[in-house]
């Protein structure tokens, strides 16, 4: 599956002015929870279209990751109509990032 892949450069366009719910995974290709997180993220976008799903690597967009004081990864940030409305460090079930973005919905 493939996601939007945010830096500072589209931060605005993808996410800010964009309308609806964002999920934002802040990852690293080096980092086994996010790599046990991001099939999860594949079935969350697949199940639920109306909800965008987008990458951040933190090696190639640390200014991005800074600017949300990403001090851990998998951090994921849940926007809604541009604004941050809730998020989570570290791996979850697919159970538990569902019920965050229904929260939400």
């Amino acid at each position: 599956m493939s996601h939007t892949k945010i830096t500072m450069a589209n931060f605005a366009d993808e996410i800010e002015n964009a309308g609806g719910l964002v999920l934002l995974d802040f990852y690293a290709v080096w980092c086994g929870p996010c790599k046990m997180l991001s099939p999860i993220l594949d079935e969350v976008a697949e199940e639920y279209p109306d909800v965008k799903v987008c990458k951040s690597d933190v090696d190639e967009a640390p200014d991005l990751a800074a600017k949300f004081s990403v001090q851990s990864i998998p951090t994921v940030v849940l926007f809604k109509d541009g604004e941050m409305v809730d998020g989570f460090v570290g791996f979850r079930a697919k159970a538990e990032v569902l019920a965050m973005i229904e929260k939400h919905a």
